[in-house]
């Protein structure tokens, strides 16, 4: 839990929820801390550094080492996959899909070029890097307004702006680049919000209830994930054929992208039709978060759901 992204606190937060429902009687679990600076294990308050050449630690003269990795890392290194390509060198086994699918998700230009040449409808979108030239008047014609500005490689809405006007334009893309060097720029589409956890289930696909989500705020931002600022509605208030066709999508976006482990994806449902946004390899776990809440109207606990990644880790 941790890493090195703005969601640091929000992982911690999900780690521990993860630590709480792990079932102690069949396994021992340990908080590990991923911090720039340094790696520690967490054992009541007392930091234990972790040797990275066989991510180990020792504690009182005991070497400990890890069957399986429980990955809680929002953002950069865990859900980009740059700290599990390290724990595949190892050997190590880890509860996400593997490190190349997992940086694949968190480039939502890649993500978007995968799932497009399926045929699955997504909103009209351009790409930007800092370096580009921009031209506003170009990014109006192309994409209209209003439109969304957010980092092509960040999550929890971080740097995300809803753009009404030309002159919102630039600032929105300024902000976007203090996340990520590369930017996305989204034509808004007209319809409802939905949320889809799926997950690899005792070695099966399986797609959860789905979540409409109706926010307070002009769009699902931070304060609508984290602070309250929003209506979940779980199971959604939709018809039986849009929920089918819904959770049709949602399985196929996560077979397509050849994923392992949890996920969440969002959509906007468009007359009838459901339009991928983007997929979330690490969602949030904590109490305010939406998969949990999933998980429980599936019928399943927070236990059975966290012990099943581990058995499914590889």
């Amino acid at each position: 839990m941790g890493g090195y992204s703005s969601e640091y606190d929000i992982s911690l937060k999900s780690g521990q929820t993860v630590m709480t429902h792990l079932p102690k009687d069949k396994y021992d679990v340990y908080a590990v801390h991923i911090r720039k600076d340094r790696w520690v294990a967490v054992i009541d308050e007392q930091e234990y550094p972790i040797d990275k050449n066989d991510f180990s630690f020792n504690k009182n003269n005991q070497k400990i080492t890890f069957d399986v990795i429980f990955n809680a890392i929002h953002g950069h290194p865990g859900e980009d996959g740059a700290i599990l390509a390290y724990f595949e060198i190892l050997g190590i086994p880890h509860t996400s899909a593997s490190f190349d699918k997992m940086a694949l998700t968190f480039n939502k230009k890649n993500t978007l070029a995968v799932v497009r040449s399926y045929g699955i409808p997504t909103a009209k979108s351009i790409f930007l890097h800092q370096h580009d030239a921009i031209n506003l008047d170009e990014i109006v014609a192309q994409i209209g307004l209003p439109c969304f500005v957010k980092p092509n490689r960040a999550g929890s809405s971080y740097g995300i702006s809803k753009v009404y006007d030309k002159d919102e334009l630039q600032p929105a893309i300024n902000k976007a680049f203090k996340e990520d060097r590369e930017i996305i720029i989204e034509a808004f589409l007209q319809g409802r919000e939905v949320s889809v956890g799926v997950i690899k289930y005792q070695g099966q696909t399986m797609v959860l209830p789905i979540t409409e989500i109706i926010s307070e705020n002009d769009f699902f931002d931070y304060e609508a994930k984290y602070l309250g600022k929003s209506e979940e509605i779980t199971p959604a208030d939709i018809s039986d054929d849009l929920a089918a066709r819904t959770r049709e999508t949602a399985a196929r976006v996560y077979d397509v992208l050849d994923l392992n482990g949890v996920s969440r994806a969002e959509y906007i449902l468009v007359n009838g039709v459901p339009h991928f946004l983007e997929i979330n390899m690490v969602p949030g776990l904590t109490a305010a978060s939406i998969f949990p809440q999933q998980a429980l109207a599936a019928g399943l606990s927070l236990s059975e759901l966290f012990e099943n990644a581990v058995e499914m880790a590889q």
